[in-house]
């Protein structure tokens, strides 16, 4: 006998879903994030599972996705797009496994992964090689006729080369939008005054239900091709990794990270690799997806009402979740810059517990609508700090501004020209300094190891540190003093702090924290000004004649200098005894113009100092791999981004071909 509770529940999760299926499929609005819609979904398949009774026909769990929007045509499919069954640990898998195994009565040995990519699914069909249609899932059975936007996305081919081309074949994968390209749009839509997209995957699928294909033009869409829905008889391949094959060699994009692998330990292995990779992938996943290679296995499998018998989704943490905002507190940051920190009620996050989000400036808490006791979603990607990226219910309270500091009450000041709030009190600012000094000590700057942020705090409010040169006036005694803090930590303190002197001229002018200069700028200034006292004397007119240098960088640079307080720290510096070999200027820098890329670890140096040799030999830097990429360099246990760039075919070096490059180019004197 099933209680009165129990039904009003399962009617209850029925509408909820239905509701929220609408706000996101076909509206374009979700109201709840997709760990909260997961967990209502996996309750009513619950409820269901323990009363099949009660299943019906209309119930969310016998379809597969969202209701077709009327705007488009509706597309029937010729095999349904089924959804997956998921699992979140390795017990779940050994049971689906061993479910299959049962039902074929034989061992399954092989299986094929991928990252499961977290995008729109699209169907296209190819008539004798030409590209002739392009559907969403839809409901699994009854799709959207996207062929107008899906003709836009240069990854998807409009004929397929190659030979053994079947006479129909339907193509199935997943849209996305890479998060590079997602965070540029967004950027440029901020600056237009456009409402940004509220997430990769909410972009993707906005982006391809446009009624305009000009504006899916406009949207940086890609596309990778994951299997075969259908084909014409001529094509008969024995494995889905054959298929996948057939597929790429046609000319289709298919994600170089799929593998084949034999048995569920290896399964293990490969969802425990991506899960350490995933935060390097230049796209969102949310988990990795798991078939049966063996395609006769595959259709003796068959599906169940919703989802196929031979594949799985191992889902990782999910990566959004909804809570409350208990209120704004304002960090001051090195530059000055006020950054509004969201306080959050804590909430579970990709298993990390958080407390806090950022919110970028003022002009974002307006933009989203923020008020204190909003009901708010959260997200958090790999290890960067969480974001708040919409607002489901507003609260009663008004953030109000802060008109001081809150780390020394100086009135804040806003230009013309800058979105942020500032304090323009400097070094005078206990956390500019505290900020600062952590720059100063960072690995790229002056590399002084041992000087965490808790000592950095403890040396400024004790008054023992005003300004970056006083770290070399630091003694083993001094040091010692401090709660937790023995002699040998001091003296090993002290010790990298003198080792700190010897340096380079880039990593010294890094170091001062000048806004806007980052390391390629410093490169830049120090191998055309080569000492201190010839930088410090640069006119807003030289600065601006250096590549990467606009009017705005150079203004910057000058009024550092012309500040009393930041020329005779620079000055003290150096008579503290920070030094750097002059190097020689090169005539010829054959990297210029040139984009790198460095992955994996290199044995003969840090990759600091394999970046600081690109850079004067006049490359830029680069951190992901794209069609832009000239050269990349890979070194061990490289991950992704070497991936990419064979994807790409972009050259690769290897460390030693690496070391080679850069010895024909540099003397030993200026290395």
């Amino acid at each position: 006998m099933v209680s009165k509770e129990v039904v009003q529940r399962l009617h209850s999760l029925r509408e909820d879903i239905e509701h929220h299926d609408h706000r996101y499929y076909v509206l374009d609005e979700p109201e709840i994030s997709d760990a909260e819609y997961d967990r209502l979904f996996d309750e009513l398949l619950r409820i269901e599972s323990n009363h099949p009774e009660l299943v019906t026909q209309d119930s969310p769990t016998q379809r597969v996705g969202g209701k077709p929007s009327e705007r488009f045509q509706s597309v029937e499919h010729a095999r349904p797009m089924l959804s997956l069954e998921k699992s979140t640990s390795i017990s779940e898998l050994q049971s689906w496994l061993q479910r299959n195994q049962d039902f074929l009565d034989t061992k399954i040995q092989e299986f094929v992964c991928e990252p499961k990519i977290d995008g729109v699914a699209v169907s296209l069909v190819y008539n004798d090689g030409r590209l002739v249609r392009g559907a969403t899932r839809g409901d699994g059975s009854v799709g959207e006729d996207i062929t107008a936007n899906v003709r836009t996305i240069k990854s998807v081919p409009l004929r397929l080369r190659g030979e053994k081309i079947p006479s129909l074949v339907e193509i199935r994968g997943e849209v996305y939008i890479p998060l590079d390209e997602f965070n540029n749009y967004n950027a440029k839509a901020i600056e237009r005054g456009d409402k940004p997209m509220l997430n990769p995957r909410n972009g993707a699928a906005g982006s391809l239900r446009q009624i305009d294909p000009n504006v899916s033009a406009s949207r940086p869409l890609t596309m990778f091709c994951y299997s075969l829905g259908d084909a014409s008889e001529e094509f008969i391949p024995q494995s889905h990794a054959a298929a996948i094959e057939s597929i790429r060699s046609w000319g289709c994009r298919t994600n170089p990270l799929v593998q084949v692998v034999k048995g569920l330990d290896a399964c293990k292995g490969y969802i425990d690799e991506i899960y350490e990779k995933r935060v390097d992938l230049p796209y969102e996943i949310d988990g990795v997806v798991i078939k049966v290679n063996d395609l006769s296995f595959q259709r003796n499998l068959g599906n169940m009402s919703r989802r196929p018998r031979w594949a799985i989704a191992f889902k990782y943490p999910p990566e959004e979740a909804t809570t409350s905002l208990n209120g704004i507190d304002f960090q001051v940051g090195r530059t000055g810059v006020l950054t509004p920190v969201a306080r959050l009620e804590p909430v579970q996050v990709s298993g990390v517990t958080v407390s806090n989000a950022t919110l970028h400036n003022i002009d974002e808490i307006e933009r989203l609508g923020l008020k204190i006791g909003s009901k708010i979603v959260i997200r958090r990607a790999g290890d960067i700090i969480p974001q708040v990226v919409r607002v489901l219910e507003r609260g009663a309270e008004e953030v109000q501004p802060p008109s001081t500091c809150p780390a020394c009450n100086t009135p804040v000041v806003r230009l013309e020209d800058e979105v942020a709030l500032r304090c323009p009190n400097g070094l005078s600012c206990p956390a500019q300094l505290k900020e600062s000094i952590q720059h100063f000590a960072s690995r790229t700057a002056l590399d002084i190891t041992g000087l965490g942020d808790k000592l950095v705090a403890q040396l400024v409010d004790a008054g023992k540190v005003k300004n970056p040169a006083d770290l070399f006036r630091l003694t083993v005694e001094e040091l010692s003093e401090f709660e937790r803090l023995g002699e040998k930590s001091a003296t090993n303190i002290v010790e990298s702090i003198q080792n700190s002197k010897k340096t380079t001229f880039a990593k010294f002018i890094h170091s001062l924290g000048i806004r806007g200069v980052g390391e390629t700028t410093a490169q830049t200034l120090a191998t055309r000004f080569q000492t201190l006292p010839v930088l410090i004397e640069a006119t807003v007119e030289t600065l601006t004649d250096l590549e990467d240098v606009g009017p705005i960088l150079a203004s910057n640079i000058r009024a550092f200098f012309d500040d009393d307080g930041n020329r005779s720290v620079a000055t003290d510096l150096t008579e503290q005894g920070v030094q750097w070999t002059v190097e020689e200027v090169l005539e010829v820098r054959p990297c210029e113009g040139e984009t790198w890329v460095l992955t994996g670890t290199l044995e003969s140096m840090p990759r600091q100092d394999a970046k600081a040799k690109l850079l004067r030999l006049g490359a830029k830097v680069a951190g992901s791999v794209s069609r832009k990429t000239s050269r990349v360099v890979a070194g061990a246990e490289a991950g992704s981004k070497l991936a990419k760039a064979i994807e790409l075919e972009v050259p690769v070096l290897n460390e030693e071909e690496f070391l080679a490059f850069v010895n024909e180019h540099l003397s030993e004197g200026s290395d």
